[in-house]
Order: structure tokens, then C-alpha cells, then sequence
């Protein structure tokens, strides 16, 4: 089991960390894949509200590298699921092409809180 925490912990780590380091280096593709009339507002509400994408994509990155120090990845599981929910709703409301991957990134946070449960419980303890 915790050669498999390892895993998860390294796979999310990854996948966030790759997910943010191209928006800050300015290396994102030029080409969007084509998208529907809602997913354009959703994408124009957040392209004018200038600071909430850098915002989502510093907590990317910082839970990212958190994830992958093995000491810091219970607070950077923490620090990831409201993004991590948040990218499962759009996909669930917007664009279902790739909620089955986003599902996998859902539960792989599930199960991260699972294996450091231990670490949280001060947080809703008297």
C-alpha cells in the first residue's frame, strides 16, 4: 500500500506540475481544440478576471512540488483538491471528452486523503 501512495503521490505531483510550468514559461499551445459556446464564456470569465488563471496555476504548481517532496504531500493534497474539484465539475458540466481522466485525478486526491487521514485529524479535532 505505501509503495502505491508513493505512486499516486508522484503521478498527481506530475501531472500538476507539467500542467502549470508551461503557462509560466509561455510555452502553452498556440492551437485550442475547438470548444463548445459554454466552455467559450467559461474560458472568457476567466481570461477577464486577469489574476484567477495565474492564481490556479500557482496552486498547481506549489501543491505540484509539494506532492513530490514525500515529507510535505499530505498539505500539498490539501492545497490541490479545490482545484482538482473544481476540474472535475467543469468537465462533468461542460466538456465530458475528458472527465474519465479527470476522474482519475478526482480519486487519486480520495485516496491520498485516505492514506494521510492520520495527518488531518488535529485539523477537526477539539
Amino acid at each position: 500500500m505505501k509503495i502505491a501512495i508513493i505512486i499516486i503521490r508522484v503521478l498527481l505531483g506530475g501531472m500538476y506540475l507539467f500542467a502549470s510550468i508551461p503557462y509560466f514559461l509561455k510555452i502553452m499551445p498556440t492551437e485550442m481544440p475547438p470548444m463548445t459556446a459554454d466552455q467559450t464564456t467559461f474560458m472568457a470569465g476567466l481570461t477577464a478576471s486577469v489574476y484567477l488563471m495565474p492564481l490556479i496555476k500557482a496552486t498547481e504548481l506549489v501543491s505540484g512540488i509539494l506532492l513530490l517532496i514525500g515529507r510535505t504531500a499530505p498539505l500539498g493534497a490539501l492545497i490541490i483538491f479545490p482545484v482538482t474539484l473544481n476540474i472535475f465539475l467543469y468537465h462533468a458540466f461542460l466538456g465530458p471528452k475528458q472527465l474519465p481522466m479527470v476522474a482519475v485525478m478526482l480519486i487519486f486526491n480520495v485516496l491520498l486523503f485516505f492514506a494521510y487521514r492520520q495527518k488531518y485529524l488535529p485539523l477537526v479535532s477539539k
